[in-house]
Protein backbone atom coordinates (compact mmCIF):
# COMPACT_ATOMS: atom_id res chain seq x y z
CA UNK A 1 0.00 0.00 0.00
CA UNK A 2 2.89 2.02 -0.81
CA UNK A 3 0.46 4.54 -3.03
CA UNK A 4 -1.92 4.88 -0.18
CA UNK A 5 0.96 5.89 2.42
CA UNK A 6 2.19 8.12 0.09
CA UNK A 7 -1.21 10.20 -0.06
CA UNK A 8 -1.98 10.04 3.33
CA UNK A 9 1.21 11.35 4.43
CA UNK A 10 0.36 14.52 2.06
CA UNK A 11 -3.05 14.40 3.51
CA UNK A 12 -1.78 15.17 6.88
CA UNK A 13 0.99 17.84 5.48
CA UNK A 14 -2.40 19.65 3.77
CA UNK A 15 -3.94 19.29 7.27
CA UNK A 16 -1.14 20.80 8.69
CA UNK A 17 -0.90 23.75 6.05
CA UNK A 18 -4.86 24.63 6.87
CA UNK A 19 -3.68 24.86 10.35
CA UNK A 20 -0.76 27.13 9.50
CA UNK A 21 -2.49 29.50 7.28
CA UNK A 22 -5.14 30.21 10.05
CA UNK A 23 -2.64 31.23 12.67
CA UNK A 24 -3.06 34.94 12.89
CA UNK A 25 0.81 35.10 13.18
CA UNK A 26 0.40 34.37 9.23
CA UNK A 27 -2.63 35.94 8.17
CA UNK A 28 -0.46 39.52 9.16
CA UNK A 29 2.99 38.36 6.93
CA UNK A 30 1.76 38.47 3.36
CA UNK A 31 4.74 36.61 1.60
CA UNK A 32 4.14 33.47 3.76
CA UNK A 33 0.39 33.66 3.40
CA UNK A 34 0.24 33.76 -0.61
CA UNK A 35 3.18 30.91 -0.45
CA UNK A 36 0.91 28.29 1.67
CA UNK A 37 -2.17 29.41 -0.03
CA UNK A 38 -0.13 28.28 -3.14
CA UNK A 39 0.77 25.19 -1.93
CA UNK A 40 -2.90 24.22 -0.42
CA UNK A 41 -3.84 25.13 -4.15
CA UNK A 42 -1.35 22.94 -5.41
CA UNK A 43 -2.48 19.90 -3.42
CA UNK A 44 -6.37 20.51 -3.84
CA UNK A 45 -6.42 18.04 -6.62
CA UNK A 46 -3.99 15.28 -4.89
CA UNK A 47 -6.36 15.55 -1.77
CA UNK A 48 -9.54 15.38 -3.98
CA UNK A 49 -7.77 12.29 -5.64
CA UNK A 50 -6.84 10.46 -2.22
CA UNK A 51 -10.48 10.90 -0.47
CA UNK A 52 -11.80 9.39 -4.07
CA UNK A 53 -9.44 6.66 -4.05
CA UNK A 54 -9.78 5.83 -0.14
CA UNK A 55 -13.57 5.32 -0.88
CA UNK A 56 -13.26 3.35 -3.89
CA UNK A 57 -11.16 0.96 -1.63
CA UNK A 58 -13.66 0.90 1.31
CA UNK A 59 -16.12 -0.32 -1.29
CA UNK A 60 -14.32 -2.90 -2.43
CA UNK A 61 -13.53 -4.32 0.68
CA UNK A 62 -17.38 -3.80 1.62
CA UNK A 63 -18.52 -5.63 -1.35
CA UNK A 64 -15.74 -8.34 -0.93
CA UNK A 65 -17.08 -8.89 3.03
CA UNK A 66 -20.55 -8.88 1.13
CA UNK A 67 -19.40 -11.56 -1.67
CA UNK A 68 -18.37 -14.31 1.35
CA UNK A 69 -21.63 -13.50 3.06
CA UNK A 70 -24.24 -13.12 0.55
CA UNK A 71 -26.11 -16.49 -0.46
CA UNK A 72 -29.18 -14.72 -2.87
CA UNK A 73 -27.06 -15.50 -6.30
CA UNK A 74 -28.96 -12.57 -7.86
CA UNK A 75 -26.75 -10.09 -5.14
CA UNK A 76 -23.77 -11.62 -5.62
CA UNK A 77 -23.77 -11.54 -9.55
CA UNK A 78 -24.84 -7.89 -9.20
CA UNK A 79 -21.91 -7.24 -6.38
CA UNK A 80 -19.53 -9.29 -8.56
CA UNK A 81 -20.30 -6.41 -11.64
CA UNK A 82 -19.90 -3.69 -9.18
CA UNK A 83 -16.44 -5.51 -7.63
CA UNK A 84 -15.26 -5.40 -10.94
CA UNK A 85 -16.35 -1.89 -11.96
CA UNK A 86 -14.65 -0.19 -8.96
CA UNK A 87 -11.33 -2.58 -9.66
CA UNK A 88 -11.10 -0.89 -12.67
CA UNK A 89 -11.80 2.72 -11.27
CA UNK A 90 -8.89 2.04 -8.83
CA UNK A 91 -6.46 1.13 -11.51
CA UNK A 92 -7.71 3.87 -13.50
CA UNK A 93 -7.46 6.51 -10.37
CA UNK A 94 -4.29 4.93 -9.75
CA UNK A 95 -2.59 5.86 -13.23
CA UNK A 96 -4.18 9.58 -12.35
CA UNK A 97 -3.12 9.74 -8.94
CA UNK A 98 0.83 8.57 -10.21
CA UNK A 99 1.04 11.66 -12.55
CA UNK A 100 -0.44 13.93 -9.96
CA UNK A 101 2.22 13.01 -7.41
CA UNK A 102 5.22 13.68 -10.27
CA UNK A 103 6.94 16.35 -8.72
CA UNK A 104 6.05 19.95 -10.53
CA UNK A 105 8.48 21.98 -12.77
CA UNK A 106 8.16 25.04 -10.30
CA UNK A 107 8.86 27.29 -13.54
CA UNK A 108 5.45 26.07 -15.17
CA UNK A 109 3.50 28.95 -13.04
CA UNK A 110 5.22 31.19 -14.18
CA UNK A 111 3.81 34.00 -17.22
CA UNK A 112 5.90 33.54 -20.16
CA UNK A 113 7.88 35.83 -22.50
CA UNK A 114 7.09 34.39 -26.39
CA UNK A 115 9.69 35.00 -29.01
CA UNK A 116 9.18 34.54 -32.98
CA UNK A 117 11.46 35.32 -35.31
CA UNK A 118 11.40 34.76 -38.92
CA UNK A 119 14.01 32.14 -40.75
CA UNK A 120 15.00 30.59 -44.05
CA UNK A 121 12.70 31.49 -46.89
CA UNK A 122 12.61 35.43 -47.11
CA UNK A 123 9.45 37.80 -46.60
CA UNK A 124 7.54 34.37 -46.64
CA UNK A 125 9.02 33.55 -43.65
CA UNK A 126 8.20 36.74 -42.29
CA UNK A 127 4.38 36.43 -43.57
CA UNK A 128 4.58 33.01 -41.65
CA UNK A 129 5.96 34.26 -38.57
CA UNK A 130 3.20 36.64 -38.17
CA UNK A 131 0.37 33.79 -38.70
CA UNK A 132 2.16 32.58 -35.97
CA UNK A 133 1.92 35.39 -34.12
CA UNK A 134 -1.75 35.70 -34.91
CA UNK A 135 -2.21 32.04 -34.03
CA UNK A 136 -0.71 32.73 -30.41
CA UNK A 137 -2.97 35.77 -29.80
CA UNK A 138 -6.28 33.69 -31.06
CA UNK A 139 -5.06 30.88 -28.39
CA UNK A 140 -4.24 33.36 -25.60
CA UNK A 141 -8.00 35.03 -25.72
CA UNK A 142 -9.60 31.57 -25.47
CA UNK A 143 -7.19 30.86 -22.43
CA UNK A 144 -8.33 34.49 -20.91
CA UNK A 145 -4.07 35.51 -20.81
CA UNK A 146 -3.26 39.18 -20.91
CA UNK A 147 -0.84 40.19 -24.08
CA UNK A 148 1.85 42.68 -23.74
CA UNK A 149 3.94 43.65 -26.66
CA UNK A 150 7.57 44.08 -25.99
CA UNK A 151 9.23 45.04 -29.41
CA UNK A 152 8.43 44.07 -33.26
CA UNK A 153 10.47 44.36 -36.35
CA UNK A 154 8.25 44.07 -39.76
CA UNK A 155 8.70 42.41 -42.58
CA UNK A 156 8.88 44.46 -45.98
CA UNK A 157 5.98 43.27 -47.17
CA UNK A 158 3.96 41.95 -43.93
CA UNK A 159 4.31 39.94 -41.15
CA UNK A 160 7.60 40.31 -38.59
CA UNK A 161 11.00 39.40 -38.86
CA UNK A 162 10.84 39.68 -34.89
CA UNK A 163 8.39 40.27 -32.56
CA UNK A 164 8.13 39.57 -28.64
CA UNK A 165 5.44 39.85 -25.97
CA UNK A 166 4.69 38.79 -22.96
CA UNK A 167 2.18 36.57 -21.66
CA UNK A 168 0.14 36.99 -18.23
CA UNK A 169 -2.19 34.57 -16.39
CA UNK A 170 -2.32 31.32 -14.83
CA UNK A 171 0.53 28.42 -16.14
CA UNK A 172 1.19 30.49 -18.82
CA UNK A 173 4.94 28.77 -19.26
CA UNK A 174 3.49 24.89 -18.55
CA UNK A 175 1.46 25.08 -21.44
CA UNK A 176 3.30 27.54 -23.86
CA UNK A 177 6.49 25.68 -23.18
CA UNK A 178 5.45 23.32 -26.25
CA UNK A 179 5.89 25.63 -28.65
CA UNK A 180 9.68 26.30 -28.35
CA UNK A 181 11.59 25.07 -31.60
CA UNK A 182 11.38 25.55 -35.20
CA UNK A 183 7.86 25.56 -37.06
CA UNK A 184 7.91 24.86 -40.63
CA UNK A 185 5.39 26.03 -43.04
CA UNK A 186 4.56 24.32 -46.70
CA UNK A 187 2.58 26.61 -48.95
CA UNK A 188 2.38 28.30 -52.17
CA UNK A 189 3.47 32.01 -51.17
CA UNK A 190 1.42 35.07 -52.38
CA UNK A 191 4.47 36.20 -54.64
CA UNK A 192 4.90 32.39 -56.30
CA UNK A 193 3.71 32.63 -59.87
CA UNK A 194 3.79 29.49 -61.04
CA UNK A 195 2.01 27.45 -58.04
CA UNK A 196 4.79 25.99 -56.60
CA UNK A 197 4.75 24.63 -52.79
CA UNK A 198 7.96 26.83 -51.27
CA UNK A 199 9.08 25.82 -47.72
CA UNK A 200 9.66 28.48 -45.11
CA UNK A 201 10.30 28.46 -41.09
CA UNK A 202 9.67 30.31 -38.26
CA UNK A 203 11.42 29.96 -34.90
CA UNK A 204 9.71 30.41 -31.27
CA UNK A 205 10.99 30.74 -28.14
CA UNK A 206 9.13 30.70 -24.98
CA UNK A 207 10.54 31.58 -21.72
CA UNK A 208 9.45 31.50 -18.17
CA UNK A 209 9.55 34.97 -16.85
CA UNK A 210 11.93 35.68 -14.29
CA UNK A 211 11.25 37.45 -11.18
CA UNK A 212 12.81 40.21 -9.25
CA UNK A 213 13.86 37.61 -6.53
CA UNK A 214 15.21 35.07 -9.52
CA UNK A 215 18.33 37.73 -10.78
CA UNK A 216 20.29 40.36 -8.83
CA UNK A 217 20.58 42.96 -11.82
CA UNK A 218 22.99 45.31 -10.59
CA UNK A 219 22.56 48.96 -11.79
CA UNK A 220 26.47 49.43 -13.17
CA UNK A 221 26.46 46.29 -15.26
CA UNK A 222 23.48 47.78 -17.71
CA UNK A 223 24.07 50.28 -20.15
CA UNK A 224 21.08 52.14 -21.32
CA UNK A 225 20.65 53.89 -24.24
CA UNK A 226 17.11 55.76 -25.57
CA UNK A 227 15.92 56.10 -29.45
CA UNK A 228 12.91 57.36 -31.18
CA UNK A 229 11.01 54.37 -32.22
CA UNK A 230 9.70 53.27 -35.36
CA UNK A 231 6.29 50.99 -37.04
CA UNK A 232 6.22 49.31 -40.03
CA UNK A 233 7.30 50.92 -43.78
CA UNK A 234 9.71 53.63 -41.74
CA UNK A 235 6.92 55.05 -40.08
CA UNK A 236 7.52 56.25 -37.24
CA UNK A 237 5.46 56.01 -34.07
CA UNK A 238 6.71 59.00 -31.55
CA UNK A 239 9.10 61.66 -32.11
CA UNK A 240 10.40 61.78 -28.65
CA UNK A 241 13.09 59.54 -27.46
CA UNK A 242 10.64 56.76 -25.89
CA UNK A 243 12.71 53.60 -27.21
CA UNK A 244 14.93 51.88 -24.89
CA UNK A 245 18.22 49.62 -25.50
CA UNK A 246 19.80 48.27 -22.79
CA UNK A 247 23.08 46.02 -22.98
CA UNK A 248 23.91 44.04 -20.02
CA UNK A 249 27.61 44.58 -20.05
CA UNK A 250 28.93 41.14 -18.46
CA UNK A 251 27.09 38.89 -20.79
CA UNK A 252 26.77 40.73 -23.84
CA UNK A 253 22.86 40.68 -23.84
CA UNK A 254 21.16 43.48 -25.66
CA UNK A 255 17.53 44.10 -25.58
CA UNK A 256 15.40 46.32 -26.98
CA UNK A 257 11.66 47.83 -26.02
CA UNK A 258 9.96 50.25 -27.80
CA UNK A 259 6.06 49.59 -28.14
CA UNK A 260 4.99 52.20 -25.16
CA UNK A 261 4.73 55.65 -26.05
CA UNK A 262 6.49 56.58 -22.28
CA UNK A 263 9.74 55.44 -21.52
CA UNK A 264 9.83 54.25 -18.30
CA UNK A 265 7.06 51.79 -19.28
CA UNK A 266 9.38 50.77 -22.00
CA UNK A 267 11.89 50.73 -19.58
CA UNK A 268 10.32 48.12 -17.56
CA UNK A 269 9.61 46.20 -20.14
CA UNK A 270 12.62 46.04 -21.22
CA UNK A 271 14.02 45.19 -17.54
CA UNK A 272 11.66 42.45 -17.66
CA UNK A 273 12.70 40.88 -20.69
CA UNK A 274 16.70 41.83 -19.79
CA UNK A 275 16.52 39.65 -16.39
CA UNK A 276 14.49 36.65 -17.74
CA UNK A 277 17.26 36.27 -20.81
CA UNK A 278 19.88 36.16 -17.89
CA UNK A 279 17.76 33.58 -15.92
CA UNK A 280 17.33 31.78 -18.88
CA UNK A 281 21.51 31.10 -19.27
CA UNK A 282 21.22 29.25 -15.91
CA UNK A 283 17.67 27.42 -16.73
CA UNK A 284 18.71 26.51 -20.28
CA UNK A 285 21.33 23.83 -17.97
CA UNK A 286 18.17 22.19 -16.43
CA UNK A 287 16.85 22.28 -20.06
CA UNK A 288 19.24 20.42 -21.41
CA UNK A 289 19.67 17.50 -18.88
CA UNK A 290 15.76 16.96 -19.04
CA UNK A 291 15.98 17.19 -23.06
CA UNK A 292 18.48 14.39 -23.47
CA UNK A 293 15.73 12.00 -21.75
CA UNK A 294 12.38 13.72 -22.93
CA UNK A 295 11.16 13.81 -26.41
CA UNK A 296 8.54 16.35 -26.18
CA UNK A 297 10.71 18.69 -24.28
CA UNK A 298 13.36 18.67 -27.44
CA UNK A 299 10.53 22.03 -27.92
CA UNK A 300 12.38 23.72 -25.09
CA UNK A 301 16.11 22.17 -24.78
CA UNK A 302 16.83 22.21 -28.62
CA UNK A 303 15.60 25.55 -30.24
CA UNK A 304 17.14 24.44 -33.53
CA UNK A 305 15.07 21.50 -33.82
CA UNK A 306 12.37 21.68 -35.99
CA UNK A 307 8.98 20.79 -34.12
CA UNK A 308 6.00 20.99 -36.08
CA UNK A 309 5.13 21.39 -40.04
CA UNK A 310 1.98 23.10 -41.13
CA UNK A 311 1.31 21.83 -44.92
CA UNK A 312 -1.66 23.93 -46.59
CA UNK A 313 -1.52 22.02 -49.66
CA UNK A 314 -3.05 18.71 -47.42
CA UNK A 315 -4.48 21.02 -44.83
CA UNK A 316 -2.33 18.92 -42.15
CA UNK A 317 -0.25 19.90 -39.03
CA UNK A 318 2.36 17.79 -38.02
CA UNK A 319 3.72 17.89 -34.30
CA UNK A 320 7.28 15.52 -35.06
CA UNK A 321 7.75 15.18 -31.22
CA UNK A 322 5.20 12.74 -30.77
CA UNK A 323 4.53 11.70 -34.62
CA UNK A 324 0.74 13.49 -34.27
CA UNK A 325 -0.91 14.71 -37.52
CA UNK A 326 -4.35 16.47 -37.41
CA UNK A 327 -6.37 17.96 -40.82
CA UNK A 328 -7.46 20.96 -39.25
CA UNK A 329 -4.98 23.53 -40.49
CA UNK A 330 -7.66 26.92 -40.60
CA UNK A 331 -8.59 25.74 -37.11
CA UNK A 332 -5.05 25.86 -35.83
CA UNK A 333 -4.14 28.20 -37.38
CA UNK A 334 -7.18 30.42 -35.71
CA UNK A 335 -5.48 29.36 -31.84
CA UNK A 336 -7.07 26.21 -31.88
CA UNK A 337 -3.73 24.71 -30.19
CA UNK A 338 -5.24 23.15 -27.14
CA UNK A 339 -5.65 19.33 -28.38
CA UNK A 340 -1.77 19.35 -29.89
CA UNK A 341 -0.26 20.99 -26.17
CA UNK A 342 -2.57 18.45 -24.42
CA UNK A 343 -1.49 15.57 -26.05
CA UNK A 344 2.65 16.57 -25.70
CA UNK A 345 1.73 17.12 -22.38
CA UNK A 346 0.19 13.20 -21.79
CA UNK A 347 3.20 12.07 -23.69
CA UNK A 348 6.00 14.14 -21.34
CA UNK A 349 4.06 12.85 -18.04
CA UNK A 350 4.33 9.38 -19.34
CA UNK A 351 8.19 9.70 -20.07
CA UNK A 352 8.59 11.58 -16.73
CA UNK A 353 6.49 8.28 -14.72
CA UNK A 354 8.62 5.94 -16.55
CA UNK A 355 11.68 8.20 -14.84
CA UNK A 356 10.09 7.96 -11.62
CA UNK A 357 9.32 4.44 -11.77
CA UNK A 358 12.95 3.39 -13.06
CA UNK A 359 14.18 5.66 -9.91
CA UNK A 360 12.34 4.80 -7.19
Amino acid sequence: MLLLDKLEALYLRYNELHEEINNPDIISDVKKYIKLNKDIKELDPVIDAYKNYKNILDNIESTKDLLQTEKDEEMRTMAKEELNDLLDSKTQLEEEIQILLLPNDPQDRKNAIVEIRAGTGGDEASIFAGDLYRMYMKYCETKHWKVEPVSATYGTVGGYKEVIFNVIGNDVYGQLKYESGVHRVQRVPETETQGRVHTSAASVAVLPEAEEFDVDLKPSDIRKDTYCSSGPGGQSVNTTYSAIRLTHIPTGIVVTCQDQKSQLKNLDKAMQVLRTRIYELEYQKYLDEISSKRKTMVSTGDRSAKIRTYNYPQGRVTDHRIGLSLYNLPGVMDGNIQEIIDKLQVAENAERLKESITSD
